[in-house]
């Protein structure tokens, strides 16, 4: 399951590593967009197979920043 940025902006803080587990609502990564910080949550219960950006990346709206298995 692919996790997405919802709007552009810049990845301030990665809290996950692949091999981590993770339940849905869990915050995966802190996202500054307009001024403000926001979380990206786990959509689903899964363990991370990946982590496709770094701090202080720009990242897109619908770009992959993480997949879970």
């Amino acid at each position: 399951m692919d996790v997405t940025a919802d709007i552009p902006g810049m990845i301030i803080r990665v809290k996950v590593k692949p091999g981590d587990e993770v339940k849905a609502g869990d915050a995966l990564f802190v996202m500054e967009a307009m001024k403000m910080e926001m979380e990206v949550p786990a959509p689903g219960k899964g363990r991370v197979a990946a982590v496709h950006v770094k701090e202080n990346e720009v990242v897109q709206a619908g770009q992959v920043l993480a997949v879970l298995h």
